[in-house]
């Protein structure tokens, strides 16, 4: 098992790591969701290098935690931190969707360890990380499972049925959190179809809510905490970000949302990333 901390600086060194597999293997890939992958990056190194009980020489470990990318079009991000991690070789991000590869556009769950389930069509996932809770909570297991959704997500109906079944069956070890960057593919959100007031829509379906600075480590360890403690209904982190985060040529472009860096604007980036200038 992986051996958590909670050592802010190093997990903000292994964000910032992240983030450079993350642009390496778009780059190579010459496709793929730039924005999206890196606003979310601070999140995704907290869950499994803070908060995760999982085991990468074993995916299937009863009694791990589940984690479910709901905005499945992010999977470098999630490729990029199961490499990390130690699921597989890193050597294999370089394959990323290329003919034959594992590293498909969206992830499978049938084709790459540490996937718990395939992602992509939006709005589907707190539908199965609530299966996946109640399931859990059947079996009598302590795990919890965490959802990382995108605001533009919100947009979809069935998550806000996910979120009342949720609320009814009083699923506690489930977290939700919301990758509140503000962009999606057609534009801003507050233009394309305006999700706030967010955070009084969860409430209001029954469940705890937390916003935070979602690249500030500290607060979203907290708020990992914070989710764990509570008990009686689900909790939803509002995370506010920055589409494109740690790299000034893509950040708040919506541009990027699905394009993936070229490679003069690769070496842009990883010098910020190397001398720290993009945070």
């Amino acid at each position: 098992m992986l051996v958590q901390k909670r050592d802010i600086d190093y997990l903000r060194n292994q964000a910032r790591l992240l983030r450079i597999e993350i642009l390496k293997m778009l780059t190579e890939a010459g496709s793929g969701h730039t924005g999206g992958s890196l606003s979310a990056a601070d999140i995704v190194t907290a869950l499994y290098f803070y908060k995760l009980r999982h085991k990468p020489e074993d995916p299937f470990w009863i009694e791990r935690d589940r984690f479910v990318l709901s905005k499945g079009h992010a999977a470098p991000l999630l490729y990029a931190v199961l490499a990390m991690s130690g699921y597989f070789d890193k050597a294999l991000l370089k394959t990323l969707r290329k003919l034959g590869s594992p590293l498909q556009g969206h992830p499978s769950s049938k084709s790459l360890p540490g996937v718990e389930v395939s992602t992509g069509s939006l709005g589907q996932g707190l539908s199965m990380a609530n299966g996946m809770a109640m399931g859990l909570r059947l079996s009598k297991l302590s795990s919890r499972v965490y959802c990382l959704l995108g605001d533009g997500e919100l947009q979809e109906g069935q998550v806000w049925e996910a979120a009342m079944t949720a609320a009814h069956y009083k699923v506690d070890n489930l977290c939700a959190i919301i990758d509140l960057n503000g962009l999606q593919i057609d534009g801003p959100i507050s233009q394309v179809k305006d999700i706030e007031p967010v955070q009084k829509k969860w409430q209001a379906f029954g469940w705890n809510t937390i916003e935070i600075n979602g690249h500030d480590m500290a607060q979203i360890v907290d708020s990992l905490d914070r989710a764990e403690a509570f008990k009686g209904v689900p909790t939803v982190i509002l995370a506010r970000t920055i589409k494109g985060k740690g790299v000034s040529i893509f950040e708040n472009k919506v541009k990027y949302h699905g394009v993936a860096p070229t490679k003069e604007e690769l070496d842009i980036a990883l010098k910020e990333l190397s001398d720290g200038t993009g945070f």
